[in-house]
């Protein structure tokens, strides 16, 4: 039998920490959730790969190091409302409720939120709700939101998700130009976005955040 307690704990040990990766909220949350019940059965054994695990349809779950930097670069406390803009079967959603009073996770498919919301119930995650819809759509009704995480990388943001964060608020995003991807920090300043480099990282452009296409005569 596999033991994942131990795997959880190489993956903090080698992947987490070596990133400068230390708040103890961010290691005890990654320590404590299985990172495997959350991942369809074929890939459980490569659950703590340290990369992008490849989930299908362009969508991954982010490697280990990604996830915790933009974590720790968004500072989340225990007053915080979160949105979770493409959390796939729920992982980032169970980590982020251990630290913030609560999530709302979206995902575009029914199947897969239903068996988000199945997963977040068994391990306990009482403070998350999954909401089907269009990922660039958010989450309007439960905002505005103190954190915005992106579970994929963007080439657009569109006005709809910096508009439910709160004045004040923070929001991680992944930006990709070409193969070259940027996570960078947004504040939320007298209404404003303003970016501010955090590390390199890459992942698939999420469904609804690509490049707009420009239009010619």
């Amino acid at each position: 039998m596999t033991d994942y307690a131990a795997r959880r704990t190489v993956m903090v040990d080698t992947q987490v920490r070596p990133s400068d990766v230390t708040k103890f909220p961010i290691i005890d949350a990654m320590l404590g959730v299985p990172r495997e019940a959350f991942v369809p059965q074929r890939l459980r054994e490569a659950a703590y790969l340290g990369e992008n695990l490849d989930l299908g349809e362009g969508r991954v779950m982010l490697d280990p190091r990604t996830l915790a930097k933009m974590l720790d670069a968004l500072d989340i406390e225990g007053d915080d409302l979160v949105l979770d803009i493409g959390p796939a079967f729920g992982y980032s959603s169970a980590v982020i409720a251990r630290m913030a009073e609560a999530v709302v996770g979206v995902e575009r498919d029914a199947a897969v939120v239903e068996e988000a919301q199945r997963m977040l119930v068994e391990q306990g995650a009482d403070n998350v709700i999954m909401q089907q819809g269009n990922l660039a759509d958010g989450a309007p009704d439960h905002g505005p939101y103190d954190v915005i995480l992106l579970q994929g990388a963007v080439e657009h943001l569109p006005e709809a998700i910096t508009g439910q964060l709160k004045e004040g608020g923070r929001i991680a995003c992944i930006f990709m130009d070409g193969t070259l991807g940027v996570v960078r920090i947004g504040y939320k300043i007298d209404g404003h976005v303003n970016w501010r480099y955090a590390f390199n990282a890459g992942a698939p452009v999420l469904p609804g955040f690509e490049r707009r296409a420009a239009f010619t005569l």
